[in-house]
């Protein structure tokens, strides 16, 4: 039913900040919502809540067990267990120990201000001044929070008997720290190879787009209609962002987890990857910036002469072919010659322009670009092919 004057018409659809048009806003925040969930959800966090939950249940049966006044405090085990959980097992001894040496220089700086003065107002915010400033020394991490709160912990709560509280204390989450890693070493260490790929291929799916639709805006009538491939650049930096963390996340993952020798993988390759994918982004930026100059901002400054587009648009296509076959399709190579190609006759044609004494500049620096592009497409692509050829010799042999 159309809309009358009395009835309020809500639209279908809004301008993004590119200027395009995008969902409503309550269909942004419900997609945004359920996203949210069911990254709460995923598997491997159900997997950390386990965990998580074993290892605080076993440090308060362990509370108990301690000898002498630590038996006095079992709360603190379930929290060292807490504090130790994280989704690697390498942050989980990493940061498991900086909360115990955060814990440790706190106790020292609240026994230090107590034997000094009792508690009040001026030791409180001494202890919290002092450790503050020992949680801002090089490389403390997670320990920088402890030491303020642990010396407020041991002033405040240690009353009469502050060395008992602090060894209590000291002793019960430092095996809550110890039950917490075992557990996350012993049960399902997680490695997180599955978002490598995934993130790959968004990024490599997305400079083509990219590299497609420069070249679409080539071949219509100067200025083109649609422009929102010039305003991408933060959404392609956020992309390969995005690489570079689930590249970290692996590695980080890999680090002392006993379950990377029964599942391999090869993270020197993918990081070579990286440094592959993340050169080609800024080259796509690169060539992004030239033509937008060159289009909308400035022709005399950089041109793109009429006779050469064509030329630049069959390139940019070639090499985002080459982008989206590369690691999925048997004929990247193929294409990546082909993309080689494209960027050298464009480059030839730059070179017989200049001799005529057109400008060239937009047409020459995307040249540039796509031929480095090409260059580490195919760099890595043989480096795969010749360990691929290495492994199989290395298994013939052992056959």
């Amino acid at each position: 039913m159309p809309a009358t004057p009395n009835t309020p018409h809500v639209p279908s659809s809004v301008p993004t900040p590119d200027g395009t048009v995008g969902p409503p806003r309550s269909s942004r925040v419900a997609h945004a919502a359920l996203a949210g969930f069911r990254e709460a959800v995923a598997r491997w966090r159900l997997v950390l809540a386990g965990k998580t939950a074993l290892a605080a249940g076993l440090a308060w049966m362990v509370a108990f067990t301690l000898p002498g006044p630590a038996a006095q405090y079992p709360y603190y085990a379930p929290l060292g267990a807490l504090v130790s959980m994280y989704p690697t097992v390498a942050d989980s001894l990493r940061k498991g120990m900086q909360s115990l040496l955060g814990l440790t220089l706190g106790i020292g700086v609240a026994i230090a201000v107590g034997a000094l003065t009792e508690t009040n107002a001026l030791s409180i915010a001494l202890v919290i001044g002092l450790g503050v400033v020992l949680g801002g020394l090089p490389r403390m991490g997670t320990a920088s929070d402890w030491v303020p709160m642990a010396a407020l912990f041991v002033l405040v709560i240690g009353g009469e008997s502050p060395d008992d509280f602090s060894l209590g204390y000291l002793l019960q989450m430092a095996v809550g720290v110890a039950i917490g890693f075992a557990v996350n070493w012993l049960i399902l260490p997680p490695l997180h190879y599955a978002g490598i790929t995934p993130a790959f291929a968004r990024l490599r799916h997305a400079l083509a787009e990219q590299l497609d639709d420069m070249a679409a805006a080539l071949t219509e009538p100067w200025p083109p209609d649609h422009e929102s491939w010039a305003q991408r650049q933060g959404s392609l930096a956020a992309t390969a962002s995005a690489v570079r963390g689930a590249v970290q996340r692996a590695e980080e993952s890999a680090t002392a987890n006993p379950r990377r020798r029964r599942r391999r993988r090869d993270l020197t390759a993918d990081l070579a990857d990286l440094q592959a994918v993340e050169k080609t982004t800024f080259h796509v930026q690169d060539i992004t910036d030239v033509l937008r100059t060159a289009i909308w901002e400035d022709e005399k400054v950089i041109a793109v002469p009429p006779a050469l587009a064509s030329e630049v648009a069959q390139a940019l296509e070639c090499t985002g072919a080459a982008l989206r076959a590369w690691g999925e399709s048997d004929d990247d190579r193929r294409l990546i010659e082909e993309a080689g190609t494209a960027s050298s006759a464009l480059a030839e044609s730059v070179r017989d322009a200049a001799r005529r004494d057109e400008a060239v500049t937009g047409p020459a620096s995307v040249a540039a670009s796509l031929a480095r592009m090409v260059d580490a497409l195919r760099a890595r692509v043989e480096d795969v092919a010749d360990d691929g050829a290495e492994g199989d010799e290395g298994r013939a042999r052992s056959g």
